[in-house]
């Protein structure tokens, strides 16, 4: 069985800087969204399922998915805020989902094997989406053994201003032991500081590996999402803001001694616009991958 790549695609709003999943980056009109499908047919893949407001299916289907049909099996799936466990209920004033985490969850009834969790609106690269087809081709089902791209944190910096990554920990055999959340990394000379607190900046190195929200996982893991969910919702899903994110469930369960991930490193550049200032690199480091014949000047 060929591995499903999920991606976490919400809604046809802007998410960084005022980039849309639908606005063009490469030279005939390609979006971001558009280089990770390719990638992931290249790397293996054998379906794409795109997790989506309701609201916004007719658009979503139209201007986004409709592009892959006949290229490669499509499937939608539907984050909704009241897609919860009874006996819990969305607190008054509530608004948006509960994050990344529940967001996958919303694939539970559509994937039923290896499948990988990206972003829409993440450019990761050719590698990255072979190292996570090779990996998710060969490991167990029935396991609770997972992956995640590793990026170099220098590759990621954005010269606009601070972003933030998840640091990785880094076991000798490759596992991924702990990802420490730093909010405000810029670079600093021959290192980088999360200035968080500006009085006493912590130094990271350059080549330190870091999450870009780019997993694999195998469909065990929707079995832990259900009882964690219930969990979160628990202690704290009477709070109006509350969000529950991919990396704090791969944590406990590491931490559990349950699972097992393994960090696929890439020298790969990972392109986002955390600012709007930095949509103008994506485009022409994109156009110089094309250059190079990296990638079809037109993709679909």
């Amino acid at each position: 069985m060929k591995p499903t790549l999920v991606v976490l695609a919400a809604g046809m709003g802007s998410r960084y800087g005022g980039l849309k999943q639908v606005d063009p980056v490469g030279p005939s009109g390609e979006t971001i969204l558009d280089y990770s499908v390719y990638d992931a047919i290249r790397g293996g893949f054998g379906k794409v399922v795109f997790i989506i407001r309701k609201d916004f299916e007719a658009e979503f289907k139209e201007k986004v998915g409709r592009k892959y049909e006949g290229v490669v099996e499509v499937g939608y799936c539907y984050q909704d805020l009241n897609d919860i466990p009874a006996p819990y209920k969305v607190p008054e004033g509530r608004t948006k989902p509960w994050g990344t985490a529940h967001a996958t969850r919303a694939a539970r009834n559509s994937v039923d094997g290896p499948f990988a969790v990206i972003n829409a609106d993440d450019f990761y690269g050719r590698d990255a989406m072979a190292r996570l087809g090779a990996f998710l081709s060969e490991v167990d089902p029935a396991s609770l053994h997972f992956a995640m791209v590793g990026y170099l944190l220098n590759l990621t910096l954005s010269e606009n201003g601070s972003v933030a990554r998840g640091i990785c920990d880094v076991a000798a055999d490759g596992t991924l032991k702990s990802v420490t959340e730093m909010t405000k990394l810029v670079r600093a000379g021959d290192m980088a500081e999360n200035q968080e607190d500006p009085a006493n900046p912590v130094k990271v190195p350059l080549d330190a590996r870091v999450s870009m929200n780019c997993w694999g996982f195998t469909p065990k893991l929707f079995e832990e999402l259900e009882s964690r969910f219930a969990k979160f919702l628990a202690a704290r899903g009477g709070e109006e803001k509350s969000e529950w994110y991919i990396p704090f469930v791969v944590d406990e369960l590491i931490k559990e001694g349950k699972a097992d991930c393994r960090v696929l490193p890439t020298e790969s550049s990972w392109f986002g616009v955390t600012y709007r200032e930095d949509k103008p690199h994506m485009v022409a480091e994109i156009g110089k991958l094309v250059a190079a014949g990296s990638y079809p000047a037109k993709l679909f």
